[in-house]
């Protein structure tokens, strides 16, 4: 199998999380597992635990990860956020590219969830690529007054090139 690479918009993503070795990291929308490549990378006691609601975004993340499974670093589970029951009591982080729960509709529900798992100075991490420049205020807004809402304080970044704009939401 040929080395895959990780595109420039997930690596930046992934280097400002700053995941560190023994990290609890929760991925919500794992796609092609380009994230959980690189979050894995960086763990060592740590352990990622990664979902998605369609069967080939896990499939294709397991087959790209499979060392990260057999070296118990990453969990891969088909399942929505919405009923998920994380297997660790406490998350450092939450990482999540392009998955539009958070600013498309109300997700009390699941924001309620992340609050209640991720640790104290612990953060949630959402990032869009900015393909479509017109819908990056819309999608601050929501995802913030969302997530606001939740109990986290939301800050925004952005990248020019590749353009990807960041909420990081702490606890």
């Amino acid at each position: 199998m040929p080395a895959s690479s990780i595109p420039p918009r997930i690596k930046w993503a992934v280097d400002l999380m700053d995941v560190q070795p023994g990290d609890q990291v929760l991925e919500i929308g794992c796609g092609p597992g380009a994230g959980a490549e690189a979050i894995c990378a960086r763990l060592e006691t740590g352990k990622l635990f990664a979902i998605d609601r369609s069967e080939s975004g896990v499939d294709r993340t397991k087959r790209r990860n499979q060392k990260y499974v057999d070296a118990g670093r990453l969990v891969v589970r088909q399942i929505d956020l919405a009923t998920l029951r994380v297997p660790v009591k406490r998350l450092n982080k939450v990482f999540a590219f392009n998955v539009n729960l958070f600013w498309v509709r109300a997700c009390d529900d699941e924001i309620a969830l992340l609050h209640e798992r991720v640790v104290p100075g612990g953060a949630v991490y959402l990032f869009y690529e900015a393909a479509r420049p017109e819908l990056v205020p819309n999608i601050v807004k929501k995802a913030s007054e969302n997530l606001v809402r939740g109990g986290f304080r939301v800050s925004v970044v952005e990248q020019k090139a590749p353009p990807v704009i960041g909420l990081i939401a702490r606890r």
